[in-house]
């Protein structure tokens, strides 16, 4: 599972190598894009990488390389939004362990607009399509960071606007979002059709 996004770059799984990597991303995006740094209840996965995402074959750590350097993240986890802060419905909506969460699409400033976080999404997307138990594809994002409402609302589907709320505090303006689930392998190969064309 390699997929080349633009020139120069490589989308793959990431491996103990990538972790320095991956996390610097992950903290940068936290600090300089959220303005709000790292928060345990909420970021526990970005120092706890290898245990998080590579040694659970349900989970998974996508990167985007550069030259070598780790540019560009997307995490996949079999977990639900939590109540709380989240509201009670939404949590028996997507419940854990059948309900693939998206998680830490970043992709560094100075890498955007060439195609990175769309070919992350897409194949981690096919991963979930592809591994048994998981039903429905959640995502939450700060509409707050630029461009990040705009493309989510290209391939997903709202489900709950919660920036009226404050579930997360001030400064955070939360919308939830469900991508439906792609075919799954067998079915691509068959009609032909292939998610990282």
């Amino acid at each position: 599972m390699s997929h080349t996004a633009h020139r120069g770059y490589t989308v793959r799984p990431a491996t103990p190598a990538d972790v320095d990597g991956a996390r610097r991303v992950m903290l940068d995006t936290l600090y300089n894009e959220f303005g709000y740094g790292y928060v345990p209840q909420w970021h526990r996965d970005t120092v706890d990488i290898e245990d998080t995402y590579l040694d659970d074959p349900r989970h998974l750590l996508l990167v985007a390389v550069h030259d070598g350097e780790v540019v560009a993240t997307t995490g996949v986890r079999s977990a639900g939004p939590a109540h709380p802060p989240h509201p009670r419905w939404l949590a028996e909506r997507y419940p854990s362990g059948s309900t693939a969460q998206l998680v830490r699409v970043y992709v560094l400033p100075g890498h955007r607009r060439r195609g990175l976080a769309r070919t992350l999404v897409d194949t981690a997307c096919d991963f979930i399509a592809d591994t048994p138990g998981y039903e429905r594809i959640y995502l939450h994002t700060n509409t707050n960071v630029e461009g990040s409402e705009a493309f989510w609302r290209s391939q997903a589907e709202e489900v709950c606007d919660a920036r009226g709320t404050g579930e997360h505090g001030p400064g955070v303006a939360t919308v939830h979002f469900e991508i439906p689930m792609p075919h799954r392998s067998a079915d691509r190969e068959r009609t032909g059709v292939r998610a990282n064309a």
